[in-house]
């Protein structure tokens, strides 16, 4: 199809920052596609700051959609069948009247080529009962709808309303029978701004809308946080970081918030894994306790799809990842495989998930308890 959105020429393309070029990236949940940027919601903790496209709120196309599906797909990462897939989760909203189209498309064609993936949709947009019925006729993907919801009304940190995402994950996961599923999607919860007992409450009634909720903090990073600064806006930590925060009374407050409802889960991928009736596919069974608050259906899951790989497996399968030909495992135990000589994060994901085990880079510890989140708010120091 002919793109909906403007199609950028090659050199304008040449113009944007070196990771805006990035058509193909690997994060954490899943391989990212993003040849549609541009978003003009402007939330002020927007990712978009860390990759230069703060200032691009128009929609604007990089290559065609089965130019974009086709790197996909070829991606030297990507597996049929095994590698999560994240659409526009970088730099634009995917249900974006100008954006949508793009959507569809992208994931009618990879559903056309009989893939299997986990495919990830993140939206604080409107979504339609004719958008619920187009996603119900995808036949082979694995399709989860999460609905970003935060409950913060201050209008200059997002301005657009919370309201939207909670009606469209109500309207999406009342459509019976249906292929998709549904999550919400807390984030970010901030201190201060969108934790009180109410925003808990009412976010703890509207997971009963929900096939499964993940909660999870803020990416305040330095880029982030200097605009916070321009602006005038009040800064909610002292400090940034390269981990999400989520302060540990935080998440005490939240787990008991929960104590009736269920599904909750730290982590991403293990409420999407749990929606499908999967074991986690990053493979956090080993981090047991991440796991206390999941449903014993789901630990029985993940506990049969658990397998710890030797050294030599992870050392083997880095082999073929170009870049990671000095990877050195420097051990793996239960909960991990710890490697040291990545040259950056994208090369772990695909280990990760092709593992089903979390790998881990001696550079960047996890600590217990932390559940691989930033140090900030967190009291006393636990060992990795």
């Amino acid at each position: 199809m002919s793109t909906v959105v403007p199609l950028l020429g090659s050199g304008q393309i040449e113009q944007l920052p070196p990771r805006a070029r990035e058509v193909v990236e690997y994060r954490k949940s899943g391989l990212s596609l993003n040849h549609i940027q541009g978003c003009p919601p402007d939330c002020a903790y927007c990712i978009r700051h860390t990759y230069g496209l703060w200032d691009e709120r128009q929609p604007r196309a990089l290559m065609r959609d089965a130019e974009a599906v086709d790197q996909l797909v070829t991606h030297p990462y990507f597996q049929p069948g095994v590698t999560p897939v994240q659409l526009f989760n970088r730099a634009t909203e995917p249900f974006l009247p100008a954006v949508k189209p793009h959507t569809f498309a992208v994931l009618e064609d990879l559903d056309e080529r009989g893939l299997t993936n986990h495919v990830l949709v993140i939206t604080r947009h409107q979504v339609k009962a004719e958008d619920c019925e187009r996603l119900n006729r995808l036949h082979h993907l694995k399709v989860t709808l999460l609905f970003t919801y935060s409950g913060i009304d201050e209008e200059r940190i997002e301005p657009y309303p919370s309201a939207v995402a909670a009606a469209s994950l109500e309207l999406a996961t009342s459509v019976q029978p249906r292929r998709y599923r549904t999550i919400l999607y807390w984030r970010p919860l901030v201190p201060g701004l969108n934790d009180t007992d109410d925003h808990l409450a009412r976010a703890a009634g509207l997971s009963r809308h929900a096939d499964a909720t993940v909660f999870t903090g803020l990416f305040y990073r330095d880029q982030i946080a200097s605009y916070y600064q321009a602006a005038g806006l009040p800064e909610p930590y002292a400090g940034t970081a390269r981990r999400k925060i989520v302060p540990e009374t935080l998440e005490n407050r939240v787990l008991g918030a929960f104590t009736r409802h269920g599904r909750l889960f730290r982590k991403t991928s293990c409420a999407v894994s749990y929606v499908h009736g999967l074991a986690d596919y990053n493979g956090h069974y080993g981090i047991r306790e991440l796991c206390d608050i999941c449903p014993a259906a789901q630990l029985e899951r993940c506990r049969q799809g658990h397998r710890t790989p030797t050294a030599g497996e992870v050392a083997a399968l880095a082999q073929a990842i170009p870049g990671t030909e000095q990877l050195r495992v420097v051990e793996v135990t239960e909960r991990a495989a710890i490697v040291d000589g990545l040259p950056h994060e994208q090369p772990r994901y695909f280990l990760q998930h092709t593992l089903g085990f979390q790998v881990h880079d001696v550079r960047h510890p996890h600590h217990t308890r932390r559940h691989g989140r930033a140090d900030i708010g967190w009291q006393q120091e636990t060992s990795p």
